[in-house]
This record gives structure tokens, sequence and C-alpha cells, in this order.
């Protein structure tokens, strides 16, 4: 038999001859078999030909059975189709599995086998009637997991057995798939975001071409352009119809920064206040991308995802759905990093303007609240959510700690809008709350041009 994750491509050695053969006996075969070889000693002790006869037919028949399923060639190609791929921890996806009988024989009674992590559930398997000759068969199963992740799903293994079930044999499948598992996303609500003007984004700036209406560059006529905004000295240098460039529209930014010190959170699991702290990381990422921000997901270790260009944003020119996906596979297997200290994200953001920034902090110390505050000077406005790592390890219901509080006053005096995360708090309700907050306390202190933030 052959088999393969396709038309027939085979991945286990054949040439065992009858060593492998005998290795898939069964326990029925091999009680036969060692029935025959005792019947035979004995009728040899005894000189009794009857019972030679039947050792020998005992014998035989388990061993008739591995060479027939042996030299048996069958060739079956698989297919395996996840719906979806990308699926939020603990929400259910569903594996198709799909069997073709590839040659000019009937297949015996098949099991197929597919191999998933233990997080994922129970070893699917199935028992397969006889396939006809370029016939198929289609199963399926489902798998979830609270835990976000990459899962590999594979390699099917196919389990073919003789009628008198003497032997059975198992062919591997050489190609797996991946299912990755990211985090929860939660709807957020719609809040104010910078400026008013149309173009891209809820925070949006309209800007010229270039530095000012004297200082233009020409692009070719389009059907359709005004012909007053002909540009007849281009259209005399270049012999073609050319006219003024529109303004052009320029993207809101957004940088969300997710803190990912091991030192700053406390506990693991699906309840922790890390994946809190990731879970909101993705709501928010997702938020912004369907307002229409040009956004990127920068870490402690100063790592920005993703780069489009040198300034790590996701552009224009990049699908939002192929950005949300690059964000969510990268926060689908991010873990605690050896990292002490949020410097090297400043660094990061110390290189231009980021609009507005989305901060998602564990345990803060004098020192990297100080480093957190001094982020505020590059943004047009700032965000942080910090999560009281102590009352997370208490669980739900438990007393706030205060352990916090200083941290966060710090941050609020250096013009950010934070609050203190508590176990159980929805990100929704603390999304609302920001905006609220940052509505009461008024209009933040002016630190640059702003490219995109709370209103």
């Amino acid at each position: 038999m052959t088999a393969g994750g396709r038309p027939g491509a085979a991945t286990e050695d054949e040439k065992g001859g009858l060593r492998t053969a005998l290795a898939g006996l069964t326990t029925r075969g091999r009680s036969f078999l060692a029935a025959g070889i005792a019947a035979a000693v004995c009728a040899y002790v005894l000189g009794q030909s009857d019972l030679l006869r039947v050792g020998l037919l005992l014998a035989v028949l388990p061993l008739v059975c591995a060479l027939v399923l042996f030299r048996t060639r069958y060739r079956v190609a698989g297919s395996r189709r996840l719906s979806p791929a990308r699926v939020p921890a603990g929400s259910e996806a569903r594996v198709h599995l799909r069997m073709d009988n590839v040659s000019r024989l009937p297949t015996g009674l098949l099991m197929l086998q597919d191999r998933v992590p233990y997080v994922l559930g129970p070893r699917p398997r199935f028992v397969l009637d006889r396939v006809e000759a370029g016939g198929r068969r289609e199963v399926s199963y489902r798998v979830r997991s609270d835990l976000r992740g990459r899962y590999p799903l594979g390699p099917l293994q196919l389990r073919l057995t003789d009628p008198f079930g003497m032997c059975e044999l198992t062919r591997s499948f050489s190609t797996y798939d991946t299912l990755t598992v990211i985090p929860r996303v939660e709807a957020l609500p719609p809040v104010r975001l910078t400026g008013e003007a149309k173009g891209y984004g809820d925070g949006r700036n309209r800007s010229l071409a270039l530095a000012g209406e004297d200082d233009v560059i020409p692009r070719g006529y389009r059907h359709g352009d005004d012909l007053r905004r002909v540009h007849w000295r281009s259209t005399a240098r270049y012999g073609e119809l050319m006219v003024r460039r529109e303004e052009q529209p320029q993207r809101a930014r957004c940088t969300v920064l997710l803190d990912t010190r091991g030192v700053g959170f406390r506990g693991a699991g699906p309840d922790s206040a890390f994946e809190w702290a990731v879970s909101g990381t993705a709501s928010a990422l997702v938020h912004m991308l369907e307002r229409g921000f040009s956004v990127r997901l920068l870490t402690d270790t100063g790592t920005s995802v993703p780069g489009e260009g040198s300034d790590g944003f996701a552009g224009a020119s990049q699908e939002s759905a192929d950005a949300a996906g690059l964000m969510m596979d990268t926060l689908a297997v991010i873990d605690h990093s050896d990292s002490t200290g949020l410097s090297r994200a400043y660094d990061v953001l110390r290189g231009g303007n980021e609009g507005l920034l989305v901060a998602f902090l564990g345990d803060l110390d004098e020192e990297q609240a100080t480093v957190v505050a001094k982020m505020r000077q590059r943004s047009g406005s700032a965000v942080a959510f910090v999560l009281d790592s102590e009352s997370w390890a208490r669980g739900p219901g438990g007393e706030p700690s205060g352990a916090g509080d200083a941290r966060v006053r710090m941050l609020r005096e250096a013009g950010w809008t934070a609050l203190v995360v508590q176990p159980g708090a929805g990100f929704g309700d603390l999304w609302r709350q920001a905006d609220h907050a940052r509505a009461s306390a008024g209009p933040a202190p002016a630190t640059g041009t702003t490219t995109g933030g709370w209103a």
C-alpha cells in the first residue's frame, strides 16, 4: 500500500520484507502462530500426524495473511483542510480529511488516524469501509484550545487489516498542517480620535504633495480631472497634458506597546494577567486597523511588527487584513522576554512622532515608570493599561493591592491616560473608561505635530 500527503507519495521504507510484515501481527495473529507452533511440536513428540496438520494450519494462516497484506499495492492519497486555519483561543476549528483510492483495486477495511497535540483534544480515529477503485471518503473532526499557539496537525496514518484480523500494517503520510490559535479579540466601542478632516483613519490630517502650492509635482492627466488643474508649464515640458496633484491623505498612526517582561507578570494560564494583556493588545490592533489607522506592534524588546518600511508601520500599500494576520500570528506565539526594562522600546519610539500610543504594561518600578512617562513626549496621545499583577495572582474578586497606584499617578502627571486593570475586567469597558478619563482631564499638552491620537 502506498500512502502520501499528495497522490502516490510514500514515507515508509518497504524493504523490511517478512520482518516488517511479522511486526504487524495482531494479538490474534500471534496467538494463532504460537498455538500452531505448539501443536506442531506436540504432534512431533506424540507422533500424531492429524495434530501436525492442525498446527501447520494454525501457524501458516497468520503468516499468509501478513504476506498478502504486505504485498498489497494500494495507492491511497490523502489531504487535510482546516476551517479556519487561524482561530481565536476558546473557539473550535474543523479539520476535514479526504482519502482517495487512486489505484485500480478496491481497498479493504482502513483505519484512519490523525496526530494532534494533546491540548487540542483526543486523537481522532475513523474506520473506513471498503473504498472502491477511484473512490473517495471524507471525514471531519473538531479541535479546540484555550491556549494560543501554533499546533502541528499530522501526519495522517492509515492502518490496513486483513479480513481475519491477523495482521495490521500502518503507513504514514508525509505532510502536516499548522493550526494557529490567536488571542481572543474583543470588539471595542468607537471613541473620538483626533482629526476631523477626510482621508484615511479617524485621526486624519491632510497634507499637500510637497511643501507648498508653488512647489508641486505634476502627474499625467486622467479622465475626469478638472481642466483648471492643468499645469501648462509641465505640459509644454513633457509634451503631454499634466495636472497638479491634489492634496494627499496621510494615514493616522498608532503604536500598540506590549510589555512582555517576565518580571512584570505573575502566574500563567489562560486567565493570567499576561494573557489578558496579549488579548487586549490584539483587540486594540484589530480595532485601530478597522478604523483606518496605520498600525504597528511594539514590544519591550524593541521588536516592531509589521516592518513594511523603516518606520515599522503597516502602511497604506499593505492590506489591513494582511497586517492584522501578521500581527495575530506574532501574538499567537509571543512569550515572556528576559528583558528587565523598557528602554529598548523607548529607543524605538524616540525615532519619530508615534501618533496614538496604546500600552499594556505589567508591574513597574520607579525607574521603568520614568521611562514610560518619557514615551509620552513622542506621541500625540497616550493610553496605558497597567495590570496589577499581585491582584491577578489572587484571582477574581480579590481586593486591589494598590501596588501600582503611585506609578499610575506618575504616568498621569506626564500626560498619559492611565488605568489600573483588575482581575476579570472587560477590555471594552476599560476602553470606554479611558475615553471618559481623557475627556474629564481636558486636552493634553502639545507635544508636536499630532498624526493620530485620542481626542
